[in-house]
């Protein structure tokens, strides 16, 4: 049941991703990725408050699995990240390079620490 718990989750969250991504590219033609920085934030905030929900159910095993291996590791994407910050490098861009590393990541763990900061939790 877990495998396909990820395996549906992944699915719905690379759809969620490819969404997010068209809908952001549509109106934006800007070099910084900015699709992407939406993905993984959205990401971690579904992590996040998906964490605060569950947490002390221990009978929902396979909608955890579901949600933060399967909707959240398809949704949000690292490799991406790393791949448009190395063609930004590549391009001469290290002003949108240094600020995606740095928006990404801590945006990302604002966003997460903001709606778990009053949760007692082992994360």
């Amino acid at each position: 049941m877990n495998w396909l718990a990820v395996f549906i989750g992944g699915g719905l969250g690379s759809m969620a991703r490819f969404g997010v991504s068209k809908a952001v590219m549509s109106f934006s033609n800007s070099l910084f990725p900015y699709a992407t920085l939406l993905a993984n934030v959205l990401s971690c905030i579904v992590l996040a408050i998906g964490l605060q929900y569950f947490l002390g159910k221990v009978d929902a095993a396979w909608q955890k699995y579901f949600l933060f291996i399967g909707f959240c590791g398809g949704f949000s994407t690292f490799s991406t990240f790393s791949l448009e910050t190395f063609q930004l490098l590549k391009q001469g861009q290290n002003l949108f390079a240094v600020l995606n590393i740095l928006v990404s990541v801590l945006l990302c763990l604002f966003v997460i620490w903001i709606i778990l900061k009053n949760v007692s939790m082992d994360v």
